[in-house]
């Protein structure tokens, strides 16, 4: 059986009650070994951030609980959390009683989901409530040049749909970039349903890519079917390979389905990684997509 269909793809019973035993982990290695990525050896540094808009449970009185929740873990570890699991474990909460009041019920769902979640991927992971009133972070991304504005980009020809590395060329220019395209679709690696995001890149090096090559490039993961995490790495492995920055991050930030959605962050160092998204104790502010 393909572990990473379990239940994507297929007709899955909401759980009633509180159920860790519907969870499914991916290993990582099953996308990475085609793109030459060792674990012991890993090319980035970063974390997978996801965010639960429909998150509910109950008290011991019944009274409805609603929040958002901040799941924040690790990419070095050997899992991934299968997407459609994570939905129906969050769901299995709805209808279950934790605490005698809000404030005794938060702390101890939220523990109960960090230990099941670091017991099923094999790391430490970092999970956050956010009630109604939650002030939002400022966005990590605000003065990145969004690409696809640029005017002389409407003269671009697009006609690669499939993941095409040799589009992206070499510009002239040296120093710093700061972009952003919100035209970022892939999709679902088993149902094949396509998925919608933005994609922020921050890149430092002698040698960086040109606008109109790196748009085309990020136009040609339309028919890909990749899983969220793995389409941030892949795009981050083709541009250290095409340009040997000094400093790079990839930041790809999924519209959310079925009430979450996925943010997968990589870096050369974690010295570059976003201030705000990649903290489980902040409300950062959403993509435009989101």
């Amino acid at each position: 059986m393909n572990i990473e269909a379990t239940h994507l793809g297929h007709q899955s019973n909401y759980p009633q009650q509180y159920d860790p035993s519907v969870l499914v982990a991916v290993p990582r290695q099953l996308n990475r070994d085609q793109y030459a990525i060792e674990a012991n050896g890993l090319p980035f540094e970063g974390v997978d951030v996801w965010h639960a808009y429909e998150f509910s449970f109950l008290t011991q009185k019944g009274t409805p609980i609603v929040g958002v929740l901040k799941i924040v873990y690790p990419c070095n570890n050997p899992f991934l959390v299968e997407s459609k699991s994570l939905k129906l474990y969050l769901n299995s909460f709805n209808m279950s009683r934790f605490g005698n009041t809000k404030s005794e019920g938060i702390p101890q769902i939220t523990n109960t989901i960090e230990t099941d979640l670091s017991n099923l991927l094999a790391c430490n992971i970092e999970v956050n409530y956010f009630g109604h009133n939650t002030q939002t972070a400022p966005s990590d991304f605000d003065g990145f040049t969004v690409l696809e504005e640029n005017a002389t980009l409407d003269q671009l020809q697009f006609n690669s749909y499939t993941e095409n590395p040799s589009l992206l060329k070499i510009s002239e220019k040296t120093g710093e970039i700061k972009w952003v395209s919100h035209l970022l679709r892939s999709n679902c690696k088993i149902t094949h349903q396509p998925d919608w995001g933005s994609i922020f890149i921050q890149m430092k090096g002698k040698k960086l890519p040109t606008p109109e090559s790196f748009l085309q490039y990020i136009v040609s993961l339309r028919n890909e079917n990749h899983f969220h995490e793995e389409i941030c790495e892949m795009v981050f492995v083709r541009l250290l390979e095409k340009y040997d920055p000094k400093e790079m991050s990839v930041t790809c930030m999924y519209t959310r389905r079925g009430g979450i959605d996925i943010n997968p962050v990589r870096v050369l160092s974690d010295t570059t990684l976003p201030k705000n998204i990649v903290q489980c104790s902040q409300l950062s502010k959403p993509a435009f997509r989101q």
